[in-house]
Parts: structure tokens; C-alpha cells; sequence
């Protein structure tokens, strides 16, 4: 259902930050098909109002990221700017998936403060050179974005630290948030320098950037967008504590495709999507998509890898092997582990020294023999809790070396400065063991880059002394927590927070049998070898193109201000309802016939009193006051209920549980009483529905069980939402299994599993009342029918299927319409029950406008 609410951006940022400039406006569309509404916005330069590709050109990636692959150095002494990719940017390698002809446009920040005098031409040189487009950020506005909001809220929130008190994490400040919305406008206003929006393919990475793609979404409506959070994502119940939660959600749905490097990460996204928009998933042929306002927003499940030959390459350079020969003098006689971290209290460096501490204690045979090479690698943040981090870390260090240490021997090498790749390699190569205990973490590739080095090449094992053709060991123990554990599953998982069984999991590491490490290894680098950067980065475009194949087979809408903004995406088949639309055909018509929902069509499904408002009775009243009008309410509902809630509709008609029972109007002599659907009055079956029911309502906190005279029907709307719906499907096999002999149907609904006698549905209803109709020689003209949920679609297809004779001069004009844009067999669509009432409030006044009494009266005594 598309919401009427919006959050204006003004309250986030100064200044109109969703406007853009824009060309001359193109002249409005006209409608030429009836009943479709023109698109919104008929600005010319939107491909949103285009519902074809213009001429084709090649296309290109863009690639956007809070920084650019590059380093930036200036000369003192001349004034110039020299700059040179990195090569260690997981941006740079990730070329390597694309095809050689593809062209690659960076987005990014430089690592560099450049002088606004001197940024129109680094900005030349550095699109020319390098294909790279810098944002330049204010430096003001940069440092409340990145060291403010990012680092100390989205990054200690992604990584489940809350910020319980004053000395333990920032309070919200609404200040930064602007400057994080401000800062990724800045990176939308580069893109559109450089994209053609029809061709281009635009791949947004990480936390930094997640309100970017609504930006983009607005000024290309069917741009080709993905995003990849390179962090976790936490828990509905921690991401809910994030006052901004709501635009951050929305704004990620206005991307094609999103990436997480695990299920759980996904999990929890699609988790919060679910409790704080109202969006389910499913599983379309092995890819995950959820359905927001027409379009489907597909997840994409697939950690990173890295790039095998630079490290090969690393492998086999001269210094690499220099340093294997230093450093297997330096630890003769001793067997490495080796831990390569950020300064973070994320990594849980201080918990792996905690469980090396242990293991020395337990095993006083280790001591003397068992070396850990920790390497941490400079910080990237700063903060109280950084610091923190580091003097726990080195008070740790010093006291597990005067405990076990002795002349010659030092349990921990900490070596906390920055250490060339080179250098990493060889201690990579060397170590028997590598641990990684960080107590969350989004990803971690140093076991992947440890793997790779133990394999190592014919250079470096000549360097190392092992013998052509021996088979190569390895093995890890690594975090549960960390994003590459599932996908190593030849790893020791450890709980890093519990020190005696990571103590225990390196005594196993250090001692398995060499068999075992060989086995272990190579089912690693199988691994490794064939899920590289090149295959994350090619795989991950496949399913981008793949999702964005329809783009050009809808019609494109732009709803919402600021960052409420999105698109209703509708086939060209399924249509906005006009009002004047359905009016003109209302007045030339004779013999109407109007089915309406009750429940989420004429009253709101969060409405809490169920009851009809006095608005609805009027318009009813107004409706039913018309000869012309057979008006009938077709609800799931009990008929006291609604013969007590429609006690002053006399001339509306009712179909209550589904048509079970069928009351006729008022005016309809002989007419007035309950009819009962002729079908076995056998119930036995309930006897054992309720029971299972009741199980389920007990087990489900929030549930209940709604008896009819004809059904049973359990209710789980004021339940967990995840957990409903897991108790909903349980429930839908289990009755489907005891009820398989019983002349019933099980079916689940909005928030319902219902058990109905076979045959029960309203299309019943709108089939007879249609039918008598016909068999009287007085067919209609006009059919209306209104409704929102899957027992409505019955109607739908009856009105589709009945056959109105001949009789008429021109076929009848049939309205099916859905309550929500959503897949359904009804050709036109209201957004809400708001909708619904002032439509059937414009057919009131229609009616009211003409004479009675100039009209052929139409009662059912005419056609009975």
C-alpha cells in the first residue's frame, strides 16, 4: 500500500538537498489509454517518464566508495600533485571481473586535503589519467561526516556497541546526520557528471554511502543501481535503536541489488525490513527478492575474495624471500602463530592474548617452543576507546613476556608499525597457525591472504626450504563472528570471548596431525583460489544486470519527498483508477453491480475499531439510494457482525464468511433473510482442526483462534512477525496433513490460516449475484468490484469469466480493482482505503446528480 506520509529533508539538511538542476520541462503526456494516469514529472532529462532505452552506447561501471583506489602525494617544493593507484585497493582489483573492454569510472574521496584553487585541475588530471572523479568535501562537513556520524555511530552500531552512557559511545546528533546526507548528495552530484543512465551500471560500497542510492533513484528512475555493505548488519534489535532507521532502509531499497558477505547479515536486513516496513521476501529460483511499490529489490549473498596473484606475486619477490630467511633465523627452533589486525576494539587482539596466556599456563611444554606474532597494523580511527584498546594491549604483552619469557624467548611479538606487504607474506609463509578473534567483524580476508602464502610458490618454497612436491599445511582458528567463518568451514570456530576455548582450539591447531592440516588446506584453497575478488566482483554484476532486465518493461512513478522518496514501477497492463474515469462509465450505465471488501478495502487494516465509521455508512447509504446500484459487501467476516455493523444499510446487500451466507437488500421482496451455501452441513472436521489450533495459539504469544459458523480461522497479526509467520506455515502443512479426508480447504491469508468448506469462496458470490442477473434478461452493464487481500482475487477471476450474453450492445464495463499495488488478477489499482472511500463518494454524487425518477428503475423484482 503506498503510504500518503513524508519526511521533508529540510528537517536533515539546509537547503532544498533533493533538488537538482534540471532542464527545460518536456511537454506533458496526454492520456491516451483510459483510466491510466499520466506519469509524474515530465521533465524530459528523467528516464523515468521514458518507456524505452534510447540509442545504444557502450556502457560502463561505476564504481563509488568513501574513498578513491589512489595515493595522493604533493611536492613540497614545486606545489605538484603526483598520484598512483593503489594496488592494494580491494576497488582496484575487483577490475579484474569485468571484461577487458569495460570501462571504469571511480567516485570517490582523495586521502588528500587539496586546495580549492587547486581542485578544478586535479580534478581534470585525475579523470583523464585515472578515470577517477574526486567529491571534495568540505572539510568541515567531511570530518562531522566520517569521523563523526560514520565512526561513531554507524560503525560502533554495525558492529552491536550501543551507546548506553556519555563514556561509552556518542548520544545521536542530528547535526552529523545532516552532514552524512549532505556528504553523499555531494557523491550524487559527481556521478551524474559522468553516467548515462540508460547504459551505465552504478555499484555503490559500504556504510558510508547507504542513503546514496535514493538520491540517484530520483534523478534516474530506472538507473542501474547496486550496493554492497562491506560491514555486518546487526540485529532488528539493535539496528532499531538508530533514530534515523526508517530513511536509511528506504533509501537502501532504492538500489537494484544489495550485497552482504553473509546470510546472517542479510538475515537481519530482510529482518528489519519485515518489522519496520511491512516487506516480506522470497526465494525466486535461488535468488532472494523483496517487492517494494512494484519493483523487486533481489539480495545477493557473497563474501569478497582477493586477489591470489598479487599476493603470488608478493610471494615471489626478492625482498619476500630476504625476509623468510631473517625471520626463520630470528624464531629457530620455535613454531609461529601469527594475528594481523587493526588497532580496533573490534579485533579482539587483548581476548587472543588472554588465550595465549592460558595456553602457556596449561601447557608448560609450549613454553620456550610457541611464538605469537602479532602485527597491528597503524589505526584508522582515533577515540578514548582506541586507546584503551592499545594500552590493554600492550600491558597484556609485557606481563604474559615477564611471566614466561626468559633471555632468548619472547611468548609475544608485538610489532605495531606498518609492515610491508613483503614482510606480511613471509610471516604468513612461516606460521603454522594463524588466528583471527575479532569479536565482530564484517569480513577479515587474512585468513583467505594466510591460506594463499602457505600454499606459496616454487620461489618461495625454495626460499623455505621445502622439498618439490610436498604437500603444504595450513590451519586456522578463527571468530564465529567474523563474516569469512562460514566460508571457511576447515577453520576452528572459536567464541572469542571464551579465552579457555581458544586456548584449547590453538592447542589443537598447533598439534593436529599433519594429514589433517593437508586436508584441511587444501579444501581451504580450493576455496580461495576459485571465489577470488575477480569472481565476487563478476558475479556480483551478473545478477545487477539480471535485475535491472525488466527495468524498461514498467512504467516508472516517483513518490515521496526527501528521504522518503521511491518508485511505484507498474506493468503497462496495471493502472491507477481514476475517478473520472470510472465516472463516465458510472452515468451511462443502467444495472450496476458493486462488490466491496470489507476488512483493508472500505475500513484500514490498522484500524483498531473494526467497526464502520460513519462516513462509510453514508457513502454505502448514498449508493444503495440508487435504483440502479445492487451494492454488496463481501467479507471473510461473521454475519452477526456485519448485520449488526450494516443495520442501517437497508439496501445493501451482504455475503458473510466468505459467501457462505448471502443476505440480499432490503427492497428485494422476499429477499431479506439468510441464505445458507448448499453444501454438506458436516463440521465434524472442526473437531480436529481446533485442537491443532489451539496448540499453535498457545505456542504463539499474540495469536488467537476467530470461530465461525463455517470456519475457523487463526489470527497472528499481534504476534512476533517472524515467528507468526514461521508458526503460519507450520500450521498450513499440519491442518493440510490431518484435514487431507475432510471436503474442506486450508488456505493462509494476511495474517490468518483459515479452514472453509470446499467451494466457499467470494467469487461465489460475485458468480450468482452476476448470474441471476443474466438469467433474467437483464445483464449488467457496469461491475465494480474492490478488494485487497488473496480471497478478493476469487471475484476478481469470476468477473473476468462470466459469460453476460448477448444481449448488451457493447460489452459491460468491468472494473476489478486491488486495494495496494501488488501481483493481482485485477487489471486497476487504489492506494488505500482513503482512496477507495472517495471514489465510491465521486459514484454517490454521480448518482445524486441525475434525477431518480427520469432513470429506469432497476429493482430485483425486475430480474428475479
Amino acid at each position: 500500500m503506498v503510504s500518503r506520509s513524508c519526511v521533508s529533508l529540510l528537517d536533515l539538511a539546509s537547503g532544498n538537498m533533493m533538488d537538482f538542476s534540471h532542464t527545460p520541462r518536456a511537454l506533458p503526456r496526454i492520456m491516451t489509454v483510459p483510466g491510466i494516469i499520466s506519469d509524474l514529472d515530465g521533465d524530459g532529462t528523467n528516464d523515468g517518464n521514458s518507456d524505452t532505452p534510447s540509442t545504444v552506447t557502450l556502457s560502463k561501471k561505476i564504481i563509488v566508495s568513501n574513498f578513491l583506489p589512489l595515493n595522493a602525494q604533493k611536492d613540497l617544493k614545486s606545489g605538484k600533485w603526483s598520484f598512483s593507484f593503489d594496488e592494494d585497493s580491494l576497488l582496484l582489483q575487483m577490475k579484474d571481473g569485468f571484461t577487458e573492454n569495460t570501462e571504469v569510472v571511480y567516485v570517490g574521496s582523495l586521502r588528500a586535503d587539496v586546495d580549492t584553487s587547486e581542485q578544478e585541475e586535479v580534478s581534470q588530471q585525475l579523470l583523464e589519467e585515472f578515470n577517477c572523479v574526486p567529491t571534495f568535501i568540505p572539510s568541515e562537513i567531511y570530518k562531522k561526516f566520517y569521523h563523526g556520524f560514520c565512526k561513531h555511530h554507524l560503525w560502533p552500531l554495525f558492529h552491536y556497541m550501543l551507546p548506553m552512557s556519555p563514556d561509552h559511545g556518542n548520544r545521536f546528533d542530528r547535526l552529523l546526520w545532516q552532514s552524512y546526507v549532505t556528504t553523499n548528495k555531494i557523491f550524487a552530484d559527481k556521478v551524474m557528471e559522468v553516467i548515462n543512465p540508460e547504459e551505465d551500471y552504478v555499484w555503490v560500497h559500504d556504510y558510508h554511502l547507504m542513503v546514496l542510492p535514493t538520491f540517484l533513484r530520483k534523478r534516474f528512475h530506472r538507473i542501474k543501481l547496486g550496493f554492497f555493505l562491506h560491514s555486518p548488519f546487526p540485529s532488528s534489535e539493535i539496528y532499531r535503536t538508530l533514530p534515523v532507521r526508517d530513511e536509511i532502509l528506504k533509501a537502501l531499497l532504492n538500489a537494484d541489488l544489495i550485497g552482504f558477505h553473509t546470510f546472517d547479515y542479510a538475515r537481519h536486513f530482510l529482518s528489519c525490513c519485515s518489522r519496520m516496513l511491512g516487506l516480506d521476501y522470497e526465494s525466486k529460483r535461488g535468488h532472494i527478492g523483496l517487492e517494494y511499490f512494484g519493483r523487486t529489490v533481489y539480495i545477493k549473498i557473497l563474501p569478497v575474495g582477493i586477489h591470489t596473484g598479487r599476493i603470488e606475486s608478493a610471494l615471489n619477490h626478492p625482498s619476500s624471500s630476504i625476509k623468510v630467511k631473517e625471520i626463520q633465523k630470528q624464531f629457530k627452533g620455535k613454531r609461529l602463530v601469527v594475528g594481523v589486525d587493526d588497532m580496533d576494539v573490534f579485533k579482539g587482539i587483548s581476548l587472543k592474548l588472554l588465550a595465549m596466556e592460558h595456553l602457556l599456563q596449561q601447557n608448560s611444554e609450549l613454553r620456550g617452543k610457541l611464538v605469537l606474532v602479532q602485527i597491528v597494523n597503524p589505526v584508522r580511527s582515533s577515540g578514548k576507546a582506541v586507546q584503551e584498546a592499545k594500552m590493554e594491549t600492550y600491558t597484556i604483552t609485557k606481563r604474559i613476556n615477564d611471566t614466561f619469557g626468559f633471555p632468548g624467548y619472547e611468548p609475544v611479538v608485538l610489532i605495531d608499525r606498518h609492515v610491508p606487504f613483503c614482510e606480511k607474506t613471509a610471516y604468513y609463509a612461516l606460521a603454522e597457525c594463524c588466528i583471527v578473534n575479532a569479536v565482530r567483524d564484517g569480513m577479515n580476508l587474512i585468513p583467505y591472504k594466510y591460506i594463499v602464502c602457505r600454499q606459496g610458490t616454487p620461489k618461495m618454497d625454495e626460499a623455505l626450504g621445502v622439498a618439490p612436491g610436498l604437500r603444504h599445511t595450513s590451519t586456522l582458528v578463527v571468530s564465529e563472528f567474523t563474516g569469512c567463518s562460514p566460508s571457511l568451514s576447515g577453520a576452528i570456530r572459536v567464541n572469542p570471548w571464551d579465552i579457555e576455548a581458544v586456548s584449547n582450539a590453538l592447542n589443537v591447531a598447533i598439534n593436529m596431525p599433519d594429514l589433517e592440516k593437508q586436508l584441511r588446506h587444501e579444501k581451504h584453497y580450493r576455496y580461495v583460489s576459485s571465489h577470488d575478488i575477480a569472481y565476487w566482483a563478476c558475479s556480483f554484476m551478473q545478477d545487477l544486470t539480471r535485475a535491472c532486465e525488466y527495468h524498461y518493461s514498467k512504467r516508472c512513478w516517483g513518490i515521496g519527498f526527501g528521504l522518503n522518496f521511491r518508485i511505484l514501477s507498474l506493468s503497462p497492463s496495471f493502472r491507477k483508477l481514476s475517478n473520472d474515469y470510472i465516472i463516465t462509465a458510472y452515468k451511462r450505465t443502467s444495472k450496476r453491480a458493486i462488490f466491496l471488501d470489507y476488512d483493508g478495502t472500505v475500513v484500514a487494516q490498522t484500524s483498531i475499531p473494526k467497526t464502520p465509521s460513519p462516513e462509510v455508512i453514508s457513502v454505502l447509504n448514498n449508493l444503495c439510494s440508487d435504483p440502479r446500484n445492487n451494492v454488496f459487501i463481501v467479507s471473510g467476516r461473521g454475519k452477526k457482525s456485519l448485520s449488526d455493523w450494516f443495520a442501517q444499510c437497508e439496501n445493501l446487500g451482504i455475503a458473510a464468511e466468505h459467501g457462505y451466507f448471502l443476505r440480499y437488500a432490503h427492497r428485494w421482496s422476499g429477499m431479506s433473510d439468510w441464505e445458507t451455501r448448499s453444501l454438506a452441513a458436516d463440521f465434524d472436521w472442526k473437531n480436529t482442526a481446533k485442537p491443532v489450533m489451539k496448540l499453535y495459539t498457545e505456542t504463539t504469544d499474540g495469536s488467537y483462534i476467530e470461530t465461525k459458523e463455517s470456519a475457523l480461522v487463526w489470527h497472528h497479526e499481534d504476534a512476533d512477525p517472524d515467528f507468526g509467520s514461521c508458526q503460519a506455515k507450520e500450521l498450513l502443512d499440519h491442518l493440510e496433513n490431518v484435514l487431507a479426508n475432510d471436503p474442506v480447504v486450508v488456505k493462509r491469508g494476511q495474517n490468518i490460516v483459515e479452514v472453509k468448506p470446499q467451494g466457499v469462496t467470494k467469487g461465489f458470490v460475485a458468480e450468482k449475484v452476476l448470474s441471476l442477473m443474466i438469467a433474467n434478461g437483464k445483464p449488467p452493464d457496469f461491475v465494480l468490484c474492490i478488494g485487497d487481500d488473496r480471497s478478493d482475487e476469487d471475484m476478481f477471476e469470476s468477473m473476468s469469466n462470466t459469460a453476460y450474453g448477448s444481449s448488451l450492445a457493447s460489452a459491460p464495463a468491468i472494473f476489478a480493482c486491488t486495494v495496494g499495488q501488488k501481483p493481482s488478477k485485477a487489471r486497476y489499482y487504489l492506494d488505500d482505503t482513503i482512496d477507495v472511500l472517495a471514489l465510491l463518494q465521486c459514484l454517490a454524487d454521480a448518482s445524486k446528480s441525475k434525477s431518480s425518477s427520469t432513470e429506469t428503475q432497476v429493482s430485483f423484482d425486475n430480474f428475479v
